[in-house]
């Protein structure tokens, strides 16, 4: 059993007992919490698929947060205009939250 589940803006394929790594949820989740996701836009239970028109009514994904902050790989952004001298180097890591599926209520 699968869903896609949207959070923050970003759609995630979430199975029972996987991690995910999702944009930061900010000082409100602390480790060992539970977090709970109601956005469920498909749900896939062994073969019997229900979408969601946007979401599926009363489902919804309960997780629970391992690890609050975790900064992702890093990304270079390089500017450049040919002949011109003009370079810009800069870079950044994102932060990200790592959280582990227990329950799936569909």
């Amino acid at each position: 059993m699968y869903v896609i589940v949207e959070i923050q803006g970003q759609q995630f394929k979430a199975e029972k007992d996987k991690f995910l790594y999702v944009h930061y949820l900010g000082d409100n989740a602390a480790e060992g919490s539970t977090v709970e996701f109601d956005r469920v836009l498909l749900v896939d239970a062994d073969g019997a698929v229900k979408v969601g028109a946007p979401t599926v009514e009363g489902a919804k994904v309960v997780c629970e947060v391992k690890r609050q902050l975790v900064k992702g790989d890093k990304v270079i952004v390089f500017k450049k205009k040919r002949r011109k001298g003009y370079r810009r180097k800069n870079g950044h890591r994102q932060c990200f939250t790592q959280v582990v599926i227990k329950d799936i209520v569909a």
